[in-house]
């Protein structure tokens, strides 16, 4: 499902919500939710809702500070060597194609950082635990794709295996302050029992 309306007018995570508390709270007019957290549409766990504009403001702010921490599982083809580390570019979109691509510092891309530890490889495909620091668009798809790892599935960044519904990425873990209150919220949920995930040993930190 879209995490919020476009152009194509199918069903939307965002919409579907709002009707949800309009129904439960009965309120009357517009419900207001911010999106804060939000993901493709081809990957899967958890997403981030502020109910009050107030809440999404401060919650952005994190993300714009980079306490906001947001932990993902993909599954690339190829063994990822060495088995952690931290990959750096700049990325820049083509809009028109939905395309994002590595350019050279300074050539109007964007940076993008994350950091990753190898959990397994089997059959030659890696299981990886990401940390991501800056949230570009495709900024994982991308990167790991550059470096001649794509993701499973992913067949706009070059893996010939491709499942026009789902690629291999999984929101895993987030952790922020709550936006009103002095306490640290943090959640995780586990990727389905199902290919490619179940034939890797289970993540739990």
């Amino acid at each position: 499902m879209l995490s919020q309306g476009d152009d194509t007018g199918d069903k939307d995570l965002l919409t579907f919500l709002k009707q949800e508390i309009k129904d439960k709270y009965n309120k009357p007019g517009n419900v207001y939710l911010g999106l804060v957290h939000r993901l493709d549409r081809a990957t899967g766990g958890i997403m981030v809702f502020a109910r009050t504009s107030k809440g999404a403001a401060r919650l952005s702010e994190q993300i714009r500070n980079r306490t906001f921490e947001k932990t993902y599982l993909a599954v690339v083809r190829g063994v990822v060597y060495p088995l952690e580390g931290t990959f750096k570019d700049y990325l820049l979109k083509d809009n028109s194609r939905n395309i994002v691509k590595t350019v050279d510092a300074g050539k109007d891309g964007k940076e993008a950082i994350l950091k990753y530890r190898t959990v397994g490889s089997i059959n030659n495909l890696t299981l990886l635990q990401i940390d991501l620091l800056t949230g570009r668009s495709h900024q994982i798809r991308v990167q790991f794709a550059s470096r001649g790892f794509p993701l499973l599935g992913d067949g706009k960044y070059g893996e010939d295996d491709t499942n026009k519904n789902t690629i291999s990425l999984w929101s895993y873990g987030v952790r922020f302050k709550h936006p009103t209150r002095d306490e640290i919220m943090e959640f995780k949920l586990h990727p389905p029992k199902k290919y490619p995930w179940d034939i890797f040993p289970r993540v739990e930190r």
